[in-house]
């Protein structure tokens, strides 16, 4: 069978048609990283894949990240490669109000990028359909590349230099309540990005954005908080945004280099989502620069 690759969206985002992730090759590598390398996002269709599957398809691409132990976020596989995406506790109910797994959860309708929160950030996630509700729960993406390209020459240049600090429990506090605990804090301490990276397969410049950012490191809390919101007002913008309405069997692969992407609410206690995530590791942390501090107020 032919491979058939639709684009979904006029700056990013494809359908791709008659791949087999259950045959994981050096070939298959090479052809889904040109898809991504062009796209960003890819979804490839009819991929009724378990763990094992996954996990050895995901490994073509690098050294995967392993679930961390957090009270909000419980094990439901084997492979520790595995994270669960999913509405239910570990009896297999639905997860209740109160629930830490539950409030950590709601992080994820933030806008956000996998693991930027670490000093080893993600490369690609793959998140696999496994039980899908019949309506709401779409996942929202944007191109951070196309945002970077918008931007006015001004703040581009205003951007260069600058380092942003990413904490995982910052974003959580945001939305949802999750209060860590010392061991967790300890466990993942904050990790610091340029707010500006070069896309390796694309050699374009994109925006290094989510929710997780705190703060721009050497700048005062009220400027630095004024320009992370600033830009993610704009990248979020509706001409950046493709929302993927998923199916059951999808395989979706976003490069978190060059994207972020948000959950949707459903009623996530009358019908059940559960999707399988892995996470691509970078093989070395993006260098940056010393950090640059904000520009004087005009006296």
């Amino acid at each position: 069978m032919s491979v058939v690759v639709n684009p979904l969206h006029p700056v990013f985002a494809a359908e791709v048609i008659g791949l087999d992730l259950k045959q994981p090759t050096p070939a298959l590598r090479d052809k889904v990283d040109a898809i991504m390398n062009q796209y960003a996002v890819s979804c490839i269709r009819d991929q009724f894949i378990n763990d094992e599957q996954q996990v050895a398809f995901s490994r073509l691409f690098g050294d995967l990240e392993l679930q961390p132990a957090t009270r909000g976020n419980k094990a439901r596989s084997p492979f520790p490669e595995i994270f669960n995406v999913t509405n239910l506790d570990a009896g297999g109910g639905f997860q209740k109000e109160g629930d830490l797994a539950r409030q950590y959860r709601l992080g994820n309708h933030l806008w956000h990028t996998d693991s930027s929160f670490r000093k080893v950030s993600g490369v690609y996630s793959l998140l696999s359909a496994r039980t899908i509700p019949p309506v709401g729960a779409d996942t929202e993406f944007v191109d951070t590349r196309a945002a970077y390209d918008a931007l006015p020459e001004t703040m581009k240049r205003r951007l260069e230099g600058l380092v942003a600090e990413h904490s995982i429990f910052y974003s959580r506090a945001l939305n949802g309540g999750y209060t860590p605990s010392a061991e967790e804090l300890k466990a993942r301490p904050p990790a610091q990005h340029p707010l500006v990276r070069l896309h390796p397969g694309s050699k374009r410049k994109a925006l290094y954005l989510a929710a997780h950012i705190s703060h721009i490191v050497g700048w005062p809390h009220d400027e630095s908080r004024a320009l992370i919101d600033e830009l993610m007002d704009f990248a979020t913008r509706p001409r950046f945004i493709y929302a993927h309405k998923w199916r059951d069997g999808d395989m979706v692969i976003w490069d978190n280099r060059c994207t972020m992407h948000r959950a949707t609410p459903f009623e996530d206690n009358v019908h059940v989502r559960d999707l399988r995530r892995t996470t691509v590791r970078e093989k070395r942390p993006p260098p940056h620069r010393r950090p640059v501090p904000p520009p004087l107020a005009a006296a």
